[in-house]
């Protein structure tokens, strides 16, 4: 199993969406929140991904290809 700690960036529109569950769901992956920040207007979210290392790839093909935006994350959090 491989670990990838991510920071997710989310359009206005997909604030209320469950798109975090559903790649979890489809890829078999484990999220694990470290951080969140959720305004009206944008949601960021810092992300440890556990999973093989070719599921956490479709997983956020899959997050990238619904709009968020996907950054590696630094530090602690």
């Amino acid at each position: 199993m491989a670990i990838k700690r991510v920071k997710l960036t989310f359009p206005q529109d997909l604030i209320k969406e469950p798109v975090i569950f559903t790649m979890a769901k489809k890829f078999d992956v484990m999220p694990n929140i470290r951080r969140a920040r959720v305004t009206e207007s944008v949601g960021e979210v810092v992300l440890e991904l556990e999973g093989t290392d070719k599921d956490l790839d479709a997983g956020i093909a899959y997050l990238r290809g619904r709009g968020v935006i996907i950054e590696p994350a630094e530090g602690d959090a």
